[in-house]
């Protein structure tokens, strides 16, 4: 917005203030996005708009997505579904238009690498963010997941053309010691690799 001179405001919201969405249940996101849009709602009315456009695109439609329903209720325009634009359509859009965003990878909100019913709070947060940057920085990742399981296990996706590179004995001791530091237990890698939405696998959808 600052590249482009594009008047913006920018929203504080703390989720982890909603008991319900600390609680960490199937449909944290509906939670997380209806109280998200219903203050924009309130901006928009304040300041005379006369609607609000959110960037949802074709993909989000073939995982299990609950905060969709949110933006149905609110009747929040998503106009890449509307023209039923996905992910890669955006980025080679991005790319005509020569916008930085074009190689920016997916990044999911930190709440989900928590496996529903299991209790969301600020140092597993923490934990989370700093061990994707450690991650990241150290070994130039672009894309990975750190899911946290109960309080204390680690499980790493990484992309596969990453894990011959990532799983060798010094990088696994570097990991395993700087992990432990922010406070997990245990360190594992998911032989699966890389995957959004891995956590709904365990839904019966």
């Amino acid at each position: 917005a600052i590249e482009h001179n594009i008047k913006h405001k920018i929203i504080e919201r703390d989720p982890l203030k909603d008991q319900d969405f600390q609680c960490n249940p199937s449909n944290r996101c509906y939670l997380c996005k209806t109280g998200l849009y219903n203050d924009i709602l309130q901006i928009k009315n304040s300041l005379g708009f006369d609607i609000v456009l959110d960037g949802s695109n074709m993909d989000d439609l073939s995982d299990y997505r609950p905060g969709m329903q949110a933006l149905k209720e609110l009747k929040i325009s998503t106009p890449y579904i509307e023209f039923k634009i996905d992910k890669n359509e955006i980025r080679e859009l991005s790319k005509f238009f020569n916008l930085k965003v074009q190689s920016k990878p997916s990044m999911a909100c930190f709440s989900s690498r928590i496996p529903y019913g299991q209790i969301i709070n600020e140092k597993k947060l923490i934990m989370i963010r700093e061990s994707e940057k450690f991650l990241k920085d150290t070994f130039n990742l672009k894309q990975l997941r750190v899911r946290l399981h109960e309080e204390s296990l680690a499980r790493i996706e990484l992309l596969p053309k990453d894990m011959p590179y990532i799983l060798t004995p010094p990088n696994l001791e570097l990991i395993r010691n700087k992990l432990k530091e922010l406070g997990f237990t245990y360190i594992t890698v998911d032989l699966e690799g890389f995957r959004s939405g891995s956590m709904n696998e365990v839904l019966d959808l």
